[in-house]
């Protein structure tokens, strides 16, 4: 059965979390090459990574004057309403059936440590083709500035 159009617009949110320096050092290593603790690796950052995305005493000289969460760090926290859209009892997504179709960021401001961040998220459209239903969902991230941080749109593909 296909999802119901009705659904468009509902929201979800907000979520809240606080970027933390270790959480993002160790995003970056992972991603980087490297191993995600520096508790496991003497070796620290891979060979490559850029210093303002784990080196306090570079970053402090940036512009950004702290150490910067890599893009790719904001599905960890922007990505919830999209979950929580996909499990929504009331729209009855089998997710034996669903698969993630795409994901694309906007990014307006960097993330730094202590950073507390609000993520709302709203279902932006609903669609069908032949046996696919299409799900986006549009969220958007501000900073305890209120400060738009990243707005991304989720896509799930429901098999049907």
């Amino acid at each position: 059965m296909p999802l119901d159009k009705r659904f468009i617009g509902r929201s979800y949110g907000p979520f809240f979390y606080e970027a933390g320096l270790e959480k993002m050092r160790e995003f970056a290593y992972a991603v980087g090459g490297g191993v995600p603790s520096t508790g496991f690796s003497a070796t620290g950052a891979p060979e490559g990574l850029h210093p303002l995305l784990h080196d306090e005493a570079a970053a402090k000289q940036s512009a950004w004057g702290a150490v910067i969460a890599m893009p790719n760090f904001a599905v960890t926290f922007a990505i919830v309403p999209f979950g929580k859209a996909c499990t929504d009892p009331e729209l009855g997504v089998n997710l034996l059936r669903l698969v993630h179709g795409e994901q694309r960021f906007e990014f307006f401001e960097v993330v730094r440590p202590g950073d507390r961040l609000t993520t709302t998220g709203v279902i932006t459209d609903v669609s069908s083709k032949r046996s696919l239903d299409f799900l986006a969902v549009t969220t958007e991230t501000k900073n305890q500035r209120d400060e738009l941080v990243v707005r991304a749109v989720w896509t799930a593909i429901i098999r049907g």
